[in-house]
């Protein structure tokens, strides 16, 4: 049995095999060129032999030589190829394995008829607004799931993130203070599998809105199907295929009476790409200063922390933060999200509040001073920004900060 051969008996599914055939026949072709030009060398090499068979010299052996290396070297393209036709096929089988499994587990979900826990979601803002909110988007409008048998799991208060996806929302933090999420969710964010304390949150939330049997919509199954493209073994396509974007709508928040007819709003925080330095706590103080030459400045600023972040940024002047009694656990971020849909503009750490921003429609300048992050996934966020037709985010690198302030020495503030 040949190599492509076996190749085939380890694909299943038509799709699959369509693929490999025009695989194959790509293979076979450039095989058939190969063995063209291997047979014109063959008869070269025999007529320089019998050359030097009458007449061994020097310039003729140099010859047989460089055309034995020309055959030598044919030989290693063809493996080569063979070898990278053999790699995309089993990427390929193992993108397409993740596909058919998805597929039958939502299948089978929707089959049984139970209600639908959307989540948990306690993992980075940012991975919630670019992937697991577009996917479950897609998933509803894919398969018509009904927004009556879908209930969201997350926390902050986020429903409005999730628009009119699912009639029914639960908050993490209404059975989990900060601290004990923090606990249970500070050693890593990325939800690849059913954790012991999402199983904790799905039967708080089981008992709480009395649900009965339920099914799980996990961000695992998401991870799955989108890791080839975060190991760059897929192209954006791939994230394209399984995930459906909108706008953000926020609710209308209290706390927006209290605050200035119009402002900035800001969010700095220390993390990996923006570390807790003298040199960006100057910087942060500086950027709140100068805005608020031009406008208030709405900090996001929280009285509690649920991850490692440390707000970087205090209040004074200008400057203001929002009050304590609007930002309580299972509210914040519906807070948040509505200050900054009612912003002139945001100004903030490069991360998830940075690309929340565009999501609100409103344009966002984000800081780093170490590139630690990803660029498929900034490269995500301008691409869906761009197709929804909202505002822009716009990254800057602190090193380059010298040379924008002299290209833009005397120019009217725009933010």
């Amino acid at each position: 049995m040949t190599i492509l051969g076996s190749v085939r008996r380890l694909l299943t599914g038509r799709h699959q095999l369509e693929r490999l055939s025009a695989l194959e026949e790509k293979v076979v072709k450039f095989g058939r060129a190969q063995r063209e030009q291997l047979a014109s060398q063959d008869a070269r090499l025999h007529s320089l032999q019998n050359a030097v068979g009458e007449c061994a010299s020097a310039t003729a052996v140099r010859a047989v030589g460089r055309h034995v290396e020309g055959v030598q070297t044919s030989l290693a393209q063809l493996d080569r190829t063979f070898a990278e036709a053999l790699e995309r096929a089993r990427l390929l089988d193992e993108q397409g394995h993740e596909d058919r499994r998805f597929a039958r587990r939502i299948e089978s979900m929707l089959r049984q008829r139970h209600p639908i826990i959307v989540g948990p979601w306690t993992g980075e803002i940012g991975f919630e607004l670019l992937y697991w909110i577009p996917f479950v988007r897609w998933v509803a409008q894919t398969y018509s799931v009904p927004p009556e048998r879908l209930l969201v799991v997350s926390r902050g208060g986020v429903r409005c993130w999730y628009g009119g996806l699912a009639a029914n929302y639960a908050d993490v933090f209404t059975f989990f203070a900060p601290d004990e999420f923090r606990a249970a969710t500070e050693a890593t964010k990325k939800q690849r599998r059913v954790r012991a304390f999402d199983g904790e949150v799905v039967d708080r939330v089981i008992a709480a809105h009395q649900t009965g049997r339920a099914s799980l919509l996990h961000p695992g199954m998401m991870y799955r199907l989108l890791m080839p493209f975060w190991k760059e073994l897929a192209p954006v396509t791939r994230v394209d295929r399984y995930a459906a974007y909108a706008r953000i709508e926020p609710e209308n928040e209290p706390a927006l009476r209290e605050l200035p007819s119009e402002y900035a709003a800001a969010k700095f925080y220390f993390s990996d790409c923006f570390p807790d330095t003298p040199s960006n706590r100057a910087l942060v103080a500086s950027i709140l200063e100068t805005i608020s030459r031009d406008r208030p400045v709405v900090l996001l600023n929280t009285p509690f922390a649920v991850d490692d972040h440390c707000d970087a940024a205090v209040a004074g002047g200008r400057v203001m933060t929002i009050g304590p009694a609007h930002m309580v656990p299972e509210r914040n971020l519906a807070v948040q999200t509505a200050v900054i849909a009612g912003a002139h503009s945001f100004v903030g750490t490069y991360g998830g509040y940075s690309y929340l921003a565009p999501f609100c429609g409103v344009p966002s300048l984000a800081f780093y001073s170490r590139r630690t992050f990803q660029s498929p996934h900034l490269d995500v966020a301008r691409r869906l920004f761009e197709r929804l037709g909202s505002a822009p985010l716009v990254p800057v690198d602190v090193s380059d900060l010298p040379l924008l302030r002299l290209a833009l020495s005397g120019s009217p503030s725009t933010i």
